[in-house]
């Protein structure tokens, strides 16, 4: 991977990975074989190859048929590069059934991944309208599994029907231990309005600093910019993103 030192909004893609029937030990094994392969990718900042979760937040049940791939990146070249001629990509391709990729620019970022700042500089115009993407990560300290698993997972439920939900899934770089939340909203109010005014929610904020559940955490807002491929059958910002 390569450094500098940016002047724009930083690039950030995720990617989701249906895996193809007959292929579940495969798409697993990728997550220890692709990182050396990714290191060499030109322009490739900073990566994540994530596992994910049962349903639309955190969740105790894996997915063994979904994984997903963040990136940050040096330019849009390079991304367009490696998405359309890198031979990593084909032989996903040739394993799974779907594949959705969103480019995003973000609009803030607060905390750090793996002690980095992926997703900076951001946008210099802050949000004003339109849909708004959310990544929500956190590394959880051993000592609060049990709190945080009794309670988020019936926050996650409420997302279920939350109103301007356009999608979402939970994500993880480690069972139970290291997950995140990525979800697009029809607008930075219903985001708000589901975030702050949820009560399951809302407790959850309130046991999160008052119990120290997590030792690292990072809450990110992205503008989404486009979006090509499918993710459980449709586009889900096809017309959006149009309009």
């Amino acid at each position: 991977m390569q450094s500098d030192t940016p002047t724009s909004p930083r690039l950030t893609t995720l990617t989701l990975f249906g895996i193809r029937s007959g292929n579940m030990r495969w798409g697993l094994a990728q997550m220890g074989t692709s990182p050396p392969k990714l290191e060499k990718v030109p322009g490739l900042l900073f990566y994540k190859l994530l596992g994910s979760g049962q349903g639309k937040g955190f969740s105790i049940k894996p997915n063994f048929w979904r994984y997903g791939l963040m990136c940050t990146w040096e330019s849009e070249t390079a991304a367009d590069s490696f998405f359309q001629e890198s031979e990593l990509i084909q032989t996903y391709k040739k394993r799974t059934d779907e594949v959705w990729t969103v480019k995003l620019l973000p609009y803030q970022q607060h905390g750090q991944w793996d002690g980095k700042s992926p997703f900076t500089p951001t946008l210099e115009n802050k949000y004003s309208s339109g849909p708004i993407a959310v990544l929500t990560r956190a590394s959880i300290n051993w000592r609060a599994l049990p709190s945080f698993w009794r309670f988020v997972p019936k926050t996650s439920e409420g997302l279920e029907d939350a109103k301007g939900l356009i999608c979402s899934i939970g994500l993880g770089e480690l069972p139970l231990v290291r997950q995140a939340t990525f979800s697009i909203w029809e607008s930075a109010d219903a985001m708000k309005d589901y975030a702050y005014k949820h009560p399951l929610h809302q407790e959850v904020m309130r046991r999160t600093r008052a119990e120290k559940w997590y030792s690292e955490e990072l809450f990110a807002r992205f503008k989404p910019i486009s979006s090509q491929g499918t993710w459980s059958g449709i586009d889900p910002l096809e017309n959006i993103l149009e309009a």
